[in-house]
């Protein structure tokens, strides 16, 4: 007999919320069992695994609320993280089986895999790295929190860490671009679901990489995979790559 898993939905007036109920609404093996945004009080008792779209505040909230006792499992999908929130969860992690990550989407997560790769194969000294993308108008972090995996991805590939080579925000007349650097642009405009593009240049030729988001579904589908998955496994701090495996344990 199929077990149901039941899941509460944080932040399920936004869109990705709405997003991710009508997505459980059409699985048998799932069910939405708590909806609750900002400002209310949710009953963990009664989820096996919670899928966050909210805000970074009350996403580190529901974290600590679920690591106090010990559950349940969480997806976490919000963005625009600081550097204590992200510590936050990951110490949150230490008890209960959390997924985050800035991009459900499985093409997104194959992109990441190829941007590494190009990037540890094109001389930094010959070849520079551009992230751009673009967003609905309503988006309020930017660079988008896949923009950064993208950015990170990159980085890897040269054996550095995003925050040695991040470019800083242009604006006005600065410095010629430092060498290695990777740079960041950002759109807010309209109702665009999610536009990424990592490009590679060198002075002869230009390398796209690109994923554009055609439907919001895509995103809900993907963290209702990872909830999942995620249910039944041990404290930690996973990603899409475990989640589908693309990461030996």
């Amino acid at each position: 007999m199929t077990t149901i898993v039941h899941v509460g939905i944080s932040g399920a007036r936004g869109r990705m919320g709405r997003a991710v109920s009508a997505v459980l609404d059409a699985r048998e093996d799932m069910v939405t069992a708590a909806r609750f945004d900002r400002g209310e009080e949710p009953d963990l008792s009664r989820c096996d695994v919670i899928i966050d779209f909210s805000t970074p505040e009350h996403s580190v909230e529901l974290a600590e609320a679920a690591a106090s006792r010990g559950g349940p499992a969480l997806v976490i999908g919000s963005t625009g993280l600081s550097d204590a929130q992200e510590q936050a969860i990951a110490r949150a992690a230490e008890k209960v089986a959390i997924v985050r990550s800035g991009n459900f989407s499985l093409g997104v997560n194959i992109l990441v895999g190829l941007v590494e790769r190009a990037a540890a194969r094109l001389d930094a000294a010959d070849w520079d790295i551009e992230v751009s993308e673009a967003h609905h108008r309503m988006k309020r972090d930017a660079p988008s929190g896949t923009a950064l995996m993208l950015g990170e991805a990159a980085a890897l590939g040269r054996g550095k860490s995003l925050s040695e080579v991040r470019a800083p925000v242009r604006d006005g007349v600065g410095e010629a671009r430092v060498e290695g650097s990777i740079g960041f642009s950002a759109l807010r405009a309209g109702g665009i679901v999610g536009d990424h593009t990592v490009l590679f240049a060198s002075d002869d030729e230009v390398i796209s990489l690109s994923h554009q988001a055609i439907d919001r579904s895509l995103f809900a589908k993907g963290a209702v995979v990872a909830a999942n998955w995620v249910r039944p496994r041990p404290p930690g701090l996973y990603d899409m790559q475990d989640v589908l495996g693309f990461r030996q344990a």
